[in-house]
């Protein structure tokens, strides 16, 4: 089985141990702290056992990377690939029911971000599902997508992470980019909303706090630079890290390059 099949598979069966939790008290259930730092919830639980099972089930070897069990040695030979997965991107949507959650699945020969070679992302609620192997292009339901072509910041729509306890201190830094950005947005599912820049939904995501985990955007991260899109760190280099449950990563993510350095250049007025 091609490792897109796989990951096909093992989203197939996260979707349906996963959408009767969806808003329920039961998913909130609390199993400890996780590998990444978080409380663990049932429905989280509930997904990456899902994903484990899966590839047990195939006799699958390959190192899984997750959120709640951080690093699993799976089959004979675990160092074949590994799997970078985020189950549930989007727990605190899905406990509460808000129809944006979705799923973060990628492999890879080495575990570092920039050697991601297949990846998706599927929105659990909408059974949008989105897909990328390396120089092969971006898809959407199997179509072949692209980012849009606005390079206008004020015309832009743009997604910004702002969930941290330091509001003040990141407001403030990306005061130059909000007050000329007309269309802000946050949903709540990051690798979600870097398939919608992806896409052209949307033509900007933003996050700066050095919070989110790189297991969180690896699929999305290989899924929007083959639609063609740019992801780079907060200084313009290439976005790359360890694929580990506890790397942080931050971004600045663009349908194209021009709307990138726009982006740069505001933020550096800070």
């Amino acid at each position: 089985m091609n490792h897109l099949s796989l990951l096909e598979v093992c989203l197939q069966k996260i979707r349906n141990q996963i959408l009767p939790l969806i808003g329920s008290t039961e998913a909130g259930i609390e199993f400890g702290t996780g590998a990444g730092g978080d409380i663990i919830k049932k429905i989280d639980l509930v997904a990456e056992n899902a994903i484990i099972q899966t590839l047990e089930n195939y006799d699958v070897s390959c190192t899984l990377i997750s959120e709640e069990t951080g690093t699993k040695k799976i089959g004979p030979k675990p160092s074949e690939f590994y799997v970078t997965a985020d189950p549930i991107d989007g727990t605190t949507n899905a406990l509460r029911g808000l129809p944006f959650i979705a799923t973060s699945i990628a492999t890879s020969e080495t575990p570092h971000l920039h050697e991601v070679e297949t990846a998706l992302v599927s929105d659990i609620f909408h059974n949008i599902t989105y897909t990328a192997k390396r120089h092969q292009g971006a898809f959407r339901n199997e179509k072949k997508i692209k980012p849009s072509l606005i390079t206008s910041l004020e015309k832009a729509v743009v997604g910004v992470d702002f969930n941290t306890v330091r509001f003040e201190k990141l407001a403030t830094r990306l005061m130059p980019v909000l007050q000329k950005s007309r269309h802000l947005r946050h949903l709540g599912a990051n690798a979600l909303e870097l398939c919608y820049v992806a896409d052209g939904t949307t033509d900007a995501f933003i996050d700066l706090r050095g919070k989110l985990r790189v297991t969180d955007i690896a699929a999305a991260y290989l899924i929007l630079l083959e639609a063609g899109g740019i992801m780079v760190t907060p200084e313009g280099t290439e976005l790359n890290a360890p694929l580990d449950a506890v790397q942080r990563v931050s971004f600045i993510a663009t349908s194209n390059m021009p709307l990138c350095e726009i982006i740069r250049e505001n933020l550096a007025e800070r």
